[in-house]
This record gives C-alpha cells, sequence and structure tokens, in this order.
C-alpha cells in the first residue's frame, strides 16, 4: 500500500554529497535540516525520512526543501541504498505480500 516515489539520484559538487530530486513535495516551501546525533522530532515525511537515513548509516545531515534532497555522507561511506529508503518512504507494505485483511491484521 502507498505509492513509491520516483527518485532520480545525483552526485554534488562535492564527493561527499548526493542529490535526490523526487517526483513528490515533501515540505512544500519549506527548508528542513537535519544533523547525525540530533533528536528528529516530528511525525512528517521530512522527519521520517531523515530518521531513516540516519539509521541506515553513513549520513551525516539531511536538507530537504521541497521535493530535493541533499544528503551529507560521513567520511568514506557510500550513498548506497539511499535511494531506496527515499523511494520508499510511503510504500506501507512490500508487494510481494499480501496486503493486510484488517486494521487489527496490519498492527499484528
Amino acid at each position: 500500500m502507498g505509492q513509491p516515489i520516483t527518485v532520480t539520484e545525483k552526485r554534488g559538487a562535492r564527493d561527499d554529497v548526493v542529490r535526490f530530486d523526487l517526483n513528490r513535495s515533501l515540505t512544500g516551501m519549506g527548508h528542513e535540516r537535519y544533523r547525525a546525533g540530533q533528536e528528529v522530532v516530528g511525525d512528517r515525511p521530512p522527519d521520517e525520512l531523515a530518521r531513516r537515513l540516519f539509521a541506515h548509516g553513513g549520513v551525516e545531515a539531511v536538507h530537504v526543501y521541497s521535493n530535493v534532497i541533499d544528503v551529507d555522507l560521513a567520511p568514506g561511506a557510500s550513498p548506497a541504498g539511499l535511494a531506496d529508503i527515499v523511494h520508499g518512504l510511503f510504500v506501507h507494505y512490500d508487494h510481494d505480500e499480501p496486503a493486510p485483511a484488517s486494521p487489527e491484521d496490519a498492527n499484528a
């Protein structure tokens, strides 16, 4: 359930920056900045995305502006797997698994 986000990955001018262009806006016209080691508060899509990117590891900072996400990588870190995290932000279950029959089944 949920619709995957179309993601285009681009390398920044610096080797430690990767940019993701999306087919939908996550923040409207607002800027959101997150740093590793700081608590990410809130339940909005950019907040959840930042939590998931930090949990992946190798990420020092995340900046979200509308449909553009800039990720500052830790020294020596690879962006491998980050685009998949962005792509799956709104996907609530895998297409290979059957959808829950009821809300109670989804919470089990």
